[in-house]
């Protein structure tokens, strides 16, 4: 844990980081029993792993940003506003969901009025939307941010360079988050690319590179706050490379047979919530009554959650061209 990120932080922001990566995960974990259940359609995407980057970068965006997260940061879509009952709904294809059951999992699932932009494919394809975005943001003088989340696996397709490129050149106000977490569906890293850190590449862009390690609150924190900043008052963008590990298949369906049990092992101690959990308890913020009370009101808030998604209507078939539109 970098203890000097931690002390830095406020209590009162160090108890909220806690409440929204304890409600990703637990978020995640109905979403994926749902989906045994044969509740949800369609594929179903763990972020196990994932939750101090999503969450973290959340927190630090204001409320006027913009950001493009993907199918395993559910803590952003969370800390930008997005209720539990919608993304359950969402899930379940209802009409309430976020597509208004135009889908069943976090595709699509965008809102603009919470700063969202809803991603269609897994690969880079928000990296260029956002560079718009920051664009737009840049030519009307608008002190606001852009911020996109791509993976190891979408680094090594021509848009996210393309985009990375744009963003430098036109010295955007947007912040470029890599979650490298080791596999790009089976594909391990060693195979896509021969350098050791993604964020190497920014330096052929002519802008900061930052390697952190994902699963640390603090560390994450620290780095897109700088990143966010720095974009802030115009000096530009900043690529950030977040070490991960994705703890679940590429989807439900994937047993993850192709990675090392080893290799899983070493990550599972270096969870993210375990840890920041470590140091709540050091800085005398967390006990375990107060961790009981926090689990029981997250399993309170799901089950009204599900309740509303369960009890909600399916989308009207005659409905369905509404809000598509084609060029």
């Amino acid at each position: 844990m970098a203890d000097t990120q931690a002390m830095e932080l406020s209590p009162e922001l160090l108890t909220q980081a806690h409440y929204w990566m304890r409600l990703t995960r637990a978020l995640d974990e109905r979403g994926a029993f749902l989906h045994k259940q044969s509740k949800i359609v369609g594929g179903y995407f763990s972020q196990i792993g994932h939750e101090a980057i999503s969450v973290a970068a959340g927190l630090v965006l204001g409320p006027d940003d913009v950001a493009a997260p993907m199918h395993r940061d559910l803590g952003t879509y969370l800390v930008r506003g997005l209720h539990p009952r919608r993304i359950l709904a969402q899930f379940l294809g209802r009409a309430t969901g976020v597509s208004r059951g135009r889908d069943a999992n976090l595709h699509g699932m965008g809102d603009l009025s919470l700063g969202l932009i809803g991603f269609i494919s897994h690969l880079p394809a928000s990296t260029g939307v956002i560079a718009g975005v920051a664009h737009a943001f840049k030519l009307k003088g608008e002190p606001r941010v852009a911020m996109a989340f791509f993976g190891d696996g979408g680094a090594s397709q021509g848009l996210a360079h393309e985009a990375l490129n744009w963003a430098s050149v036109f010295h955007l106000p947007m912040v470029v988050i890599c979650e490298n977490n080791q596999y790009a569906y089976s594909t391990p890293l060693a195979r896509q690319m021969r350098i050791e850190h993604i964020a190497d590449r920014a330096a052929g862009y002519g802008m900061p590179g930052v390697v952190v390690d994902g699963n640390d609150f603090c560390a994450v924190y620290a780095a897109v706050t700088q990143a966010v900043e720095r974009a802030r008052v115009g000096s530009g963008p900043t690529l950030i490379e977040c070490k991960t590990m994705r703890m679940r298949g590429h989807a439900i369906h994937d047993n993850m047979a192709y990675v090392p049990k080893e290799l899983l092992e070493t990550w599972a101690q270096r969870d993210p919530i375990a840890r920041f959990e470590v140091l709540l308890r050091e800085r005398g913020l967390l006990d375990d009554a107060g961790l009981a009370a926090l689990l029981e009101r997250i399993e309170r808030e799901l089950d009204e959650a599900q309740a509303y998604a369960e009890a909600s209507p399916y989308p009207d078939p005659s409905e369905v061209t509404h809000g598509v539109y084609a060029g």
